[in-house]
């Protein structure tokens, strides 16, 4: 008989505010009297955010692989194509009838051509690039469009689309006081976000900033640790 264990998630409290400041890291003592004036700006480019380490208990996840369908119909038809010329033309032979022109015009363009020819050299330039790019995809990956997710089981695979990852990182920036814009870019290793505040001080914006999309990026649950940048402007003018 099994025992089923209860799943439970748990969150830490948030940390108190210091007195007389907002919650976060605020600006330190040589920044605390410096004034802001417009076209001023600050960034951070924090170092690869670790998850915690309950999540690290998690299964690696690699990316998840394409299954290329346009590239090997693409090749497919190509050859069939070529196939089934080839298989008609010799089945008309073998039914005594004459062989195919394009049959006699390849045969003498292939014993009259010598390799130095152009057009025996566009030729080989393409037959190398559609190697490569077959190889190429191959042994790549691909969906670069979605993160994958930390595996708690070994049955079950989640990823999450960049451009939902930065809705979300985009929603929690926005509920920083002071922040009036953000643009978020997500990529496979980087978390880039640009903000404009149009009060307080840009330090104090910058601290919440990284503690909020921190936090964001945790809830997320990626596999991997992705870095984050981020930096603060005054709007122009």
């Amino acid at each position: 008989m099994s025992e089923e264990r209860p799943l439970s998630l748990a969150k830490d409290p948030d940390p108190e505010p210091e007195p007389g400041g907002h919650p976060g890291a605020g600006p330190g003592p040589e920044t605390a009297d410096r004034p802001d004036t417009p076209g001023m700006a600050v960034s951070s480019s924090a170092a690869r955010y670790e998850p915690d380490a309950a999540a690290g208990r998690g299964r690696p996840a690699g990316r998840f692989w394409s299954v290329r369908r346009a590239p090997a119909a693409l090749v497919a038809l190509v050859l069939l194509l070529c196939a089934a010329v080839l298989l008609y033309d010799i089945a008309s032979v073998r039914a005594e009838r004459p062989v195919g022109a394009w049959r006699r015009r390849l045969a003498e363009e292939l014993s009259t051509r010598t390799l130095d020819d152009p057009w025996v050299i566009t030729g080989a330039v393409l037959a190398v690039l559609a190697g490569v790019w077959l190889i190429t995809l191959a042994l790549t990956p691909g969906l670069r469009n979605l993160l994958p997710m930390r595996r708690e089981s070994p049955l079950l695979r989640a990823g999450i689309e960049r451009r939902a990852a930065g809705v979300v990182l985009h929603d929690r920036a926005l509920q920083v006081p002071g922040v009036r814009t953000v643009r978020v870019r997500v990529g496979r290793r980087r978390i880039r976000v640009w903000a404009q505040a149009h009060f307080r001080d840009l330090h104090e914006v910058r601290a919440d900033l990284d503690a909020v999309l921190e936090t964001g990026i945790a809830g997320l649950g990626l596999a991997g640790a992705p870095a984050l940048t981020v930096q603060v402007r005054r709007p122009k003018g």
